[in-house]
């Protein structure tokens, strides 16, 4: 991966400006890279497949500096968010620099593996203003949700896969229905882990969704069990800075309703749907990504 951090970086110092260049180097990219490595499992360590893969990550990286500007967020993998340190419009000039370099770049390999990342590009944009009209209420439907999900992040997810499997010569759609299996269980464990992991492990405040106004999978299936009164005090306490009580109340409705368990369910049902997609191709490594990113602890 240190390969791909090196690439985009050449990239950022090819556009000539100095100053870019030096708050491209405060922006905390301690990152997983899960496209990057999906991006390789499939088209293995071509150059294409590098290029590729440093114009995903540089438009994943865009999206965080963008999202945490909307989400006034000041904590960003275990470190200051670029946005706390250096303002929100230099966080939204930033992503719009990696936006544009990224898009160069991507031009310049196959134009159905162009038109798919684009494509996801806009859907990331929608899953992000979706989010954002989702958060203004208490959201009790499940289909609103996994829409906003597959667009916020598993598009971008399934656009990684099908594109390195174009360039490797495979069927993109097989992959492509990968990716957003992977992508869907991928976010709905980043959402069990905001309630159950700790703000260390996160590298951001844990239990923050919920203040956010965001209802994931476990408040959905919370709310669909407790009764008339709780529901009335769960939406009560939507959007609020949650006292310690509060959250212990939240998670013992959790616990007592198995929320966490069932929420594994369905992800760990979506990365079945992600192996049976591409089983024909016996990839071992495909198969350990969706074991890591199923059972990973932050």
């Amino acid at each position: 991966m240190k390969n791909i951090d090196n690439f985009m970086r050449s990239l950022i110092v090819g556009l000539g400006e100095e100053k870019i260049v030096s708050f491209y180097d405060k922006i905390p990219q301690q990152g997983k890279k899960l496209r990057s490595k999906l991006i390789f499992e499939i088209a293995k360590n071509s150059k294409q497949a590098t290029k590729l893969a440093a114009v995903i990550e540089m438009i994943h990286l865009a999206s965080l500096l963008h999202d945490d500007v909307i989400d006034s967020a000041l904590i960003r993998r275990n470190a200051n968010s670029f946005n706390a340190d250096f303002g929100d419009k230099r966080a939204i000039m930033m992503g719009d620099v990696l936006y544009s370099c990224a898009f160069s770049h991507l031009s310049s390999l196959p134009q159905s593996v162009a038109m798919f990342v684009s494509n996801a590009v806009a859907s990331l944009s929608i899953g992000e203003l979706l989010d954002v009209e989702l958060s203004k209420t208490f959201n009790t439907s499940k289909e609103n949700y996994f829409k906003m999900i597959y667009c916020k992040t598993a598009s971008l997810i399934e656009a990684s896969a099908y594109a390195a499997a174009v360039l490797e010569g495979f069927e993109g759609e097989d992959f492509a229905l990968y990716g957003k299996n992977l992508g869907l269980a991928f976010q709905i464990i980043d959402d069990v882990l905001d309630v159950t992991s700790n703000d260390k492990m996160l590298g951001k405040p844990a239990l923050h969704d919920f203040k956010e106004g965001k209802v994931t999978l476990p408040y959905l299936y919370m709310y669909e069990e407790c009764k008339e009164k709780d529901k009335k005090h769960m939406i009560s306490l939507h959007k609020k800075s949650l006292s310690s009580y509060e959250n212990a109340w939240i998670k013992d409705k959790m616990t007592e309703f198995g929320v966490i368990e069932r929420c594994l369910k369905e992800a760990k049902k979506f990365g079945n749907e992600a192996l049976s997609a591409i089983e024909k191709y016996n990839m071992e490594g495909l198969k350990n990504i969706i074991g890591q990113m199923i059972e990973r602890d932050f």
